[in-house]
């Protein structure tokens, strides 16, 4: 979700910005839920639905036991509420089984021992949504 879906380190940025001595930027009440959409996320997540079955995973944050509450209604403002029952929060990605995992990392919580196809967002190879979908279902976003 974070840094694919949702803006991770913008609001990051925004945050510091306002306090340089913050430690940990993404402790603040509300971070995870105000956090802005990527370009075309929203879309293109929207798009793979038709084609896959699809879950959102993410990692919770240790430094805010708010993040669970505020990713979750993240995820009711951008998709609606049906699709909460499709949010997953777990700090070990690997210990979950799929085909395809859509991260911003390929390693630092399981991504590197997950056992289906690890496809880097913001890499060379998909730096955005179009690459992915390209990718995923042959076409970018609006062909």
């Amino acid at each position: 979700m974070d840094g694919v879906l949702a803006d991770y380190q913008a609001g990051h940025n925004l945050v510091k910005g306002k306090n340089s001595e913050i430690e940990f930027p993404q402790s603040t009440k509300g971070f995870f839920k105000n956090l802005d959409e990527i370009p075309d996320a929203i879309s293109a997540v929207n798009t793979v639905r038709r084609y896959y079955d699809t879950y959102i995973l993410t990692a919770p944050s240790v430094h805010n036991p708010d993040c669970y509450t505020d990713k979750r209604l993240w995820i009711e403002d951008k998709f609606g509420l049906d699709f909460c029952n499709r949010l997953i929060i777990c700090g070990q990605k690997d210990f979950l089984r799929g085909d395809i995992l859509i991260d911003d990392n390929i390693k630092g919580k399981g991504q590197d021992r997950f056992k289906g196809r690890v496809i880097h967002f913001g890499s060379n190879k998909y730096p955005n949504w179009d690459a992915v979908l390209t990718s995923l279902i042959g076409k970018p976003l609006g062909l």
